[in-house]
């Protein structure tokens, strides 16, 4: 084997470790995060006062343990606004003739379909089939509840595969031509969210300038963190990309199982990253009356500030080394062709 040949195949070797890095992180999250879906303090209540309520209450938690976190709420209406502000996820009427559980499928279907198991069984106790009432349904467009986090993928392949083209592409221009690039940017792949999740596929049927506005500023704090860390991880950004808004960031969303049904790790996630925070500030603008939605939004915000910081410690770094081959050069070359290959064949 020549010294040419020897040298070609350390490049695609070298290259290979990114996708099977990623092959690796991959199997992990996603079955880390999907393949084992259970209750964990999971909040339901059951509706009625007085000692039977209370009995029934004790004994739904002392059977399940640590899965369920049961709680007794005085009537119908009152369970209603609970589910309605998310405090719990089904709330059991007991009834001889017509035992009933309320729902709120907008929040998680999969959360739905699990309260439904833990009550079946209370219920045919009594003899009589289960009513399940759902008070706060998806949107005709959306019939599973599970079009907002696809419209998250959707957001976020546009967004971090982005940030190859304007990190290797756009090496040669100042990063504060490149900022202004990655919020245009943003823009429009927010403006192509909105357009997918009204007109296209109705997803939602109202606040769909809220859900733009999310949107942008969703994307805008991917390509910010994307752009900065460009300067300093060059070709393995597509790799901390991946892993910074692919493998933890769908995996916590709450899109297919909320943290509820997650282990900690994941669970944990969800309190504070960026897909969370657009999928339920989402849920909570169309669905819930915007109960929680300034909290998610913040999330939102505190990942566009951070996307801020990071380039602006990018700017300063560049600045230090002040690199006049790339400032002279408008070509990208072959490695950076590479990565945008790499990165948007994702």
């Amino acid at each position: 084997m020549g010294p040419d040949t020897r040298g070609a195949l350390r490049h695609v070797l070298t290259h290979l470790l990114t996708p099977l890095l990623m092959c690796i992180g991959m199997g992990l999250a996603y079955l880390g995060a999907f393949s084992q879906p259970e209750p964990h303090e999971l909040p339901v209540a059951v509706v009625g006062s007085g000692p039977s309520a209370d009995n029934l209450a004790r004994g739904i938690a002392a059977k399940a343990g640590d899965k369920l976190a049961v709680r007794t709420v005085t009537d119908r209406d009152a369970a209603v606004r609970a589910l309605r502000h998310q405090d719990v996820f089904g709330a059991y009427i007991p009834g001889r003739h017509a035992p009933e559980l309320l729902v709120a499928s907008a929040g998680s279907d999969t959360t739905a379909v699990a309260v439904q198991k833990v009550f079946t069984p209370v219920a045919a106790r009594t003899g009589a089939p289960l009513k399940v009432t759902d008070v706060a349904r998806p949107a005709d467009g959306d019939p599973t509840g599970q079009g907002i986090f696809f419209l998250l993928v959707a957001l976020s392949i546009g967004s971090y595969a982005s940030v190859a083209v304007l990190g290797a592409a756009g090496a040669a221009l100042p990063m504060r031509l490149r900022a202004a690039l990655a919020v245009a940017t943003s823009l429009v792949v927010s403006v192509f969210g909105a357009v997918l999740a009204g007109p296209v596929f109705h997803l939602v049927d109202h606040g769909l300038g809220g859900l733009w506005g999310m949107a942008w500023a969703y994307s805008a704090g991917i390509l910010l963190v994307g752009t900065g860390l460009h300067t300093f991880l060059k070709r393995w950004t597509t790799l901390g990309m991946m892993v910074l808004f692919v493998m933890l960031n769908f995996t916590s969303a709450g899109g297919v199982y909320r943290p509820e049904l997650q282990n900690g790790f994941f669970a944990g996630l969800h309190s504070f990253w960026n897909g969370a925070g657009f999928v339920e500030g989402t849920r909570s603008l169309v669905y819930f009356d915007s109960n929680g939605l300034g909290g998610h939004v913040l999330t939102l915000a505190l990942w566009l500030v951070a996307g801020l910081a990071v380039t602006a410690a990018a700017w300063w770094a560049e600045a230090r080394k002040r690199r006049p081959a790339a400032a002279g050069h408008g070509d990208a070359g072959p490695e950076a062709e590479e990565e945008m290959e790499e990165a948007v064949g994702v």
